[in-house]
């Protein structure tokens, strides 16, 4: 009897069975399913800023988990993966489209490609031929799913791959529990709780059999981030805070001379300070255009500020000019100017953004810069991080670690600035090509994570906002500048001492999440193989008996016939 198409699901494994309804959502035609797949994985940029939904993120992920299990093959599998994982890209990069305009669907689709594995884990652990997940197989999804998520974002926060920008974990900047678990395990144990909780959400709507499982990891998982806030070290306040200032001119005319307009008004602003008793002052990203080699007349002015506020200041040069190794080349430097002139040690800007301030193989893609605003010229990296010393007015000094932009996101550079000493984290940094789009907002949030993180406050000056400062754990400090002001505001900073478990123990979940995959690699990896299942060899289907050959002189079995 004819069995209706409905009825019979596909497998990658053996023949079509019958008896059990295939859903609507493996029915549909391909790119229908390609669509929604792009889709859900697009939903978890809403838990950033701007809109800043941050309790989207709990849940932004089980559409695509559900769709990804429901695969009917291998393929289909990677392939909700990989599709995913290009609209998710896309969606927390999308204010970068007025920058590389179509080039920014070719990142997303590479970018995309490491989402594809994790697809098939997917369906692996919670569906595909083996059908619900039980309670066995529930516990290894919620330990292996989220593990393979953070190694594909340790993979794609490689600097030539566009660094950590968009990391699901730092969607939760104003959480004060997952700010006490980044003091844990940094940012990164952040999005591996996230994920995790996302899997027992989906477990709960697929698996009757591993409801408990799932209910009893959200259990564990409640109590494991309430003992994180109860016993985890919190670096303790020190000393006064310290008064620093942060300069935000705003959005200037772009015709030429703007630069020169845009010093002056910092120079205005600056002097604004002046009666406040401010220990430092900090200028944002490019806030000087012109080496002070080749136009000391920028340092003598400079330096007179210095004097008026009675305050160092610091200043980020965007420049042709030669760095401590000879090599010539334009440099992104933080540069501390006092009241004789510059004063202690420079910084070069060490990670560099792709195609924003160098194109990567700039040979081959060079002609990125015909189809959107790319770097005409490739800026040159700095070399090693460094501490600043400045003088407070107390008689005191504050040991200061700089940072340019785009760094802020690597959590990396902030802990090695905090183990090296620094007090206060600052970043100079510039969004203005992004001015009206989620770019400044998410940038400035990134510093609530690298103070709870290292246990050092953040200090975020930026030329057009948004400017902000964090505590040591990650709280506000004051209000933030928004890319409407054109103003100076001054901080009470307090400084704190002692430092927090990622500070020592640096990126342990990270290392955790690859020794859980390698383990489930290696103990399910022949599963995967064609032929292979549970480890043994699976034996071959004889071949069905060829029909009796018809002849017109019979045969042996029937002689006459």
């Amino acid at each position: 009897m004819p069995v209706p198409v409905g009825l019979i699901e596909q497998r990658d494994d053996g023949p079509p069975r019958q008896g059990r309804p295939v859903p609507l959502w493996r029915r549909a035609p391909a790119w229908r399913r390609g669509a929604a797949a792009v889709y859900a994985g697009a939903l978890p940029a809403l838990a950033f800023p701007a809109p800043s939904w941050w309790w989207c993120a709990y849940v932004a992920l089980v559409p695509w988990l559900l769709l990804a299990r429901t695969a009917p093959t291998r393929g289909r599998a990677a392939l909700d993966g990989w599709l995913g994982g290009f609209g998710y890209m896309v969606a927390v990069h999308h204010w970068l489209y007025g920058s590389l305009h179509v080039f920014i669907v070719v990142l997303g689709a590479l970018l995309g490609l490491l989402w594809a594995p994790w697809g098939l884990l997917v369906r692996s652990l919670l569906g595909g031929a083996d059908g619900p997940p039980r309670a066995g197989r529930a516990v290894a999804a919620l330990a292996v799913v989220p593990s393979a998520w953070l190694l594909v974002e340790q993979v794609r926060s490689w600097q030539g791959l566009g660094g950590p920008w968009g990391v699901l974990g730092a969607s939760q900047w104003q959480v004060t529990p997952a700010l006490r678990l980044a003091s844990v395990g940094g940012v990164w144990l952040v999005s591996l709780v996230l994920v995790a909780v996302n899997v027992a959400v989906a477990l709960l709507i697929v698996s009757a059999a591993a409801r408990v499982t799932a209910v009893l990891a959200l259990v564990l998982g409640a109590v494991a981030a309430g003992s994180a806030w109860a016993w985890a070290p919190v670096p303790a306040e020190s000393g006064p805070a310290a008064r620093i200032a942060v300069v935000q001119p705003g959005i200037v005319s772009r015709a030429p001379g703007s630069p020169q307009l845009r010093f002056a008004r910092s120079e205005r602003l600056t002097r604004e300070v002046a009666d406040d008793r401010v220990d430092l002052v900090v200028w944002g990203e490019s806030s000087v255009t012109h080496s002070l080699a080749t136009h000391p007349s920028l340092g003598r002015r400079l330096s007179a500020l210095s004097r008026t506020v009675g305050a160092d200041v610091l200043v980020n040069i965007d420049a042709q000019d030669t760095d401590a190794w000879g090599r010539r080349g334009v440099f992104k430097r933080s540069t501390l100017m006092g009241p004789e002139g510059p004063a202690g040690v420079t910084y070069d800007k060490m990670r560099l953004v792709p195609f924003g301030e160098y194109v990567p193989a700039r040979a081959l893609l060079g002609w990125a810069t015909s189809v959107g605003r790319a770097a005409g010229q490739d800026r040159v990296a700095g070399r090693r991080q460094v501490v600043m010393t400045v003088p407070e007015r107390d008689g005191g000094t504050l040991r200061v670690g700089p940072l340019i932009c785009f760094e802020s996101a690597f959590p990396d550079m902030s802990r090695n600035l905090a183990n090296e000493g620094a007090q206060v984290l600052v970043v100079q940094s510039s969004t203005a090509t992004f001015q009206h789009t989620w770019a400044p907002a998410q940038h400035a949030s990134l510093g609530a994570l690298r103070a709870a993180e290292t246990g050092r406050p953040v200090v975020n000056a930026t030329l057009t906002g948004v400017s902000a400062v964090f505590g040591p754990h990650g709280e506000r400090v004051g209000g933030e500048l928004s890319t409407a002001r054109s103003a100076s505001a001054v901080y009470e900073v307090p400084t704190a001492r002692g430092g927090t478990l990622y500070d020592r123990f640096g990126d342990w979940a990270v290392y955790g999440a690859v020794a859980v995959v390698a383990a489930f690699c290696a103990l399910r990896g022949p599963r995967w193989t064609p032929g292979v299942r549970r480890g043994r060899l699976r034996r071959p289907l004889p071949a069905p008996p060829a029909p009796p050959a018809r002849t017109a002189h019979g045969s042996p079995a029937r002689p006459g016939h």
